[in-house]
C-alpha cells in the first residue's frame, strides 16, 4: 500500500513527509544517508560491546551510545507515524515492522540483559538503500532468480528427499559398523555424521576407525562432490530455458516524488507536468 502524507497543504507535516519518505530532494537524500550512517554506527556499537576486553574498558560508553541510538530511532519512528495519512498502514508494512523491531531489544534488555545483542536486527533497516540509491533495477534480477527457483522447486524437493534417504541409510549402516565405542552412539548421531560428510563440511567431531567404516566414509565423500552440483545444475538449466524464466525487461525510470496536487506518482524524469491532473510538478 502506497503511503501518503497526512496533509498536502504546505506546512511542517508535508515538509517532514517529503524529507522522511522521499529521497528526490536534497534534504530527503541527506536524511536517508544520515539514517543509514546511524544504523551502521548503532550496529557497530553492539558488535564492539560483545568483545570482552572492549566491553570491560568502554562498556559504560557503549551502553550510553546504545540508548542514544535507540532514542534517536524511536523519535524517527514517531515522526514517520505523525506525517503519514494512515499510520497503521506504515506500522504494518515491512519496513515499518523492521523499524519497530529495531527498538525492542534495547527495551527488553531492561529485563533480559543479553537481549540487547539482538540489536543487530537493525541491519535489516539497510534495505532502505534500494530506495535511496535507486537500486530498484536489481529487484528485477532478484525476481528472475526467484522465478527460476520456484519453477525448479519440485525437482529440488525430490533431490533433497533422495539425499535425506541416503543420509539415513548410510548413517544407520555406519552405526552398525562402528558402534558406540567409536563415537557413533546412536542412529540420529550417525545420520548427523552422514549429513556433515555428504555436504563436505567435515567438522571432524566424529570419525570412523574401522577399515569398513573408513571405506564407506570415503565413498560418501566422493559422492558428496557429485551431489552438490545437482541443485546448481537444475536451477541453471531452468534459468537458461527459454520461455520459463525469461529475463525481465528493465523497468522504465520514474520520478519517485508524488504530485503535490493530486499525489499521483510514476512520472517520467523529464516530465514537467503531472500526467493525471496536468499541473506543474
Amino acid at each position: 500500500m502506497e503511503l501518503q502524507p497526512r496533509s498536502t497543504a504546505p506546512g511542517w507535516q508535508y515538509t517532514a513527509y517529503r524529507v522522511i519518505f522521499e529521497s528526490d530532494t536534497k534534504a530527503g537524500r541527506a536524511f536517508d544517508i544520515a539514517l543509514l550512517a546511524a544504523i551502521l554506527l548503532s550496529v557497530l556499537t553492539v558488535m564492539l560491546d560483545s568483545v570482552e576486553h572492549i566491553r570491560l574498558a568502554y562498556g559504560a560508553y557503549l551502553r550510553n551510545l546504545e540508548w542514544f541510538f535507540t532514542g534517536l530511532f524511536f523519535l524517527e519512528y514517531l515522526a514517520r507515524l505523525l506525517v503519514v495519512r494512515r499510520p497503521l498502514a506504515y506500522a504494518l508494512s515491512l519496513l515499518g515492522i523492521i523499524d519497530f523491531l529495531s527498538l525492542v531489544p534495547t527495551l527488553a534488555a531492561l529485563l533480559i540483559a543479553s537481549s540487547r545483542y539482538l540489536l543487530a536486527i537493525r541491519t535489516l533497516r539497510l534495505l532502505r538503500v534500494f530506495r535511496i540509491f535507486k537500486l530498484g533495477r536489481f529487484v528485477g534480477e532478484g525476481e528472475f532468480i526467484v522465478t527460476a527457483l520456484k519453477a525448479s522447486r519440485f525437482k529440488i524437493l525430490v533431490f533433497l528427499s533422495a539425499v535425506l534417504m541416503l543420509a539415513i541409510a548410510v548413517g544407520s549402516l555406519m552405526y552398525v559398523v562402528e558402534g558406540g565405542q567409536n563415537g557413533f552412539t546412536s542412529i540420529p548421531k550417525s545420520i548427523y555424521w552422514a549429513i556433515v560428510t555428504l555436504t563436505t563440511v567435515g567438522y571432524g567431531d566424529i570419525s570412523p576407525h574401522t577399515m569398513l567404516g573408513q571405506s564407506l566414509a570415503s565413498l560418501l565423500m566422493i559422492l558428496g562432490y557429485a551431489i552438490l552440483a545437482v541443485p546448481t545444475g537444475i536451477v541453471s538449466a531452468q534459468m537458461a530455458s527459454p520461455g520459463r524464466a525469461a529475463e525481465p525487461a528493465p523497468a522504465p525510470a520514474f520520478k519517485q516524488a508524488a504530485c503535490p496536487h493530486c499525489r499521483a506518482t510514476g512520472h517520467r524524469p523529464e516530465a514537467a507536468f503531472c500526467w493525471q491532473c496536468g499541473k506543474p510538478l
